[in-house]
């Protein structure tokens, strides 16, 4: 975390982003002594080294900053942002972790038939389609054409957030969900395919056909046990670009989560809501990774921290 949170700080410090122009506006009419005085106590006058540690010293007492685009602490910008976030991300990446495994296991084991063919193409087809694209297309057809859903936003437009039920919350979400799941899902069904293609095979699914075995006790004691645990790495490494069409997706459907706040503070040169989310977005990270080493020893008691395997 120190490391990444010194790139962020000397990627963006070295950014043509201005704190103070971005804090006062171009077309401000302050005196030159006046902005030399918020410079002089914001401390950007400071050398860069001195600057870091007084942000992460800052950081560390809680303190992230003052967010120029919200007016208001950065901290309650992410907590409030990212809850409405996660909730779209867990969905999303739930969904396409599930149905791309089974999808993919599906695949595999009837390799090469009509299932598998359409399969490929369809994946092939959106991974090669960007996010925000898809995003527009789903809108297109069934919000606009349609008018199955909404157009965007979390909740509708003029309502009080005392009167939103879940019900308009769940129908305001199902487009933005849709969208990065099929995103995030050809990844996921084309990596088990090929894995499930390879376990089938091995010499040791030639044994079990010999023994006798049926492709049900196969596929349910050989297959999934070994295409469990690479599919559960290839899960979790995924939050980043989650992460990443999140925010894509956010954009399109007017979403007010994490992803929109990102875009907001880029366009007006909020330096410390970036770096606070930069950060947030590390620990998010980090978080799935070390879930997935933590779910290693439950999907496979032989593996555990210190054994020999």
């Amino acid at each position: 975390m120190i490391l990444v949170s010194l790139l962020a700080f000397i990627l963006i410090t070295k950014s043509p982003i201005d704190p103070l122009v971005s804090y006062i506006g171009i077309n401000s009419t302050l005196s030159p002594e006046a902005q030399m005085e918020i410079a002089e106590y914001w401390g950007l006058n400071d050398p860069l080294p001195q600057r870091f540690l007084t942000w992460l010293s800052n950081i560390l007492h809680g303190d992230m900053g003052m967010s120029i685009t919200y007016k208001k602490a950065v901290s309650a910008v992410i907590a409030e942002r990212f809850a409405a976030s996660l909730v779209l991300m867990m969905l999303a990446w739930a969904l396409s972790g599930i149905l791309g495994f089974f999808m993919g296991v599906i695949c595999g084991i009837r390799q090469g038939g009509i299932i598998d063919r359409v399969t490929k193409v369809f994946c092939l087809a959106i991974k090669s389609a960007p996010t925000f694209w898809l995003g527009l297309m789903f809108l297109v057809v069934f919000a606009v054409q349609l008018g199955w859903f909404p157009i965007g936003m979390a909740a509708p437009m003029g309502t009080l957030e005392a009167d939103v039920t879940l019900a308009d919350r769940i129908h305001h979400l199902v487009l933005p969900v849709i969208t990065l799941t099929i995103a995030n899902i050809s990844e996921v069904v084309l990596y088990t395919r090929q894995r499930v293609v390879e376990i089938i095979d091995s010499d040791f699914i030639l044994y079990a056909k010999a023994r006798g075995e049926s492709q049900s006790q196969i596929v349910k004691n050989h297959v999934l046990r070994n295409v469990l645990l690479p599919a559960i790495t290839l899960q979790f490494a995924s939050f980043s670009e989650l992460f990443g069409g999140m925010a894509l997706a956010e954009n399109v459907f007017a979403y007010p989560g994490i992803g929109t706040a990102t875009t907001a503070a880029a366009m007006n040169g909020d330096v410390p809501l970036l770096l606070g989310i930069a950060l947030i977005s590390a620990i998010f990270v980090f978080a799935g990774n070390l879930i997935a080493n933590l779910l290693y020893g439950i999907c496979d008691p032989r593996i555990r921290e210190g054994e020999n395997v």
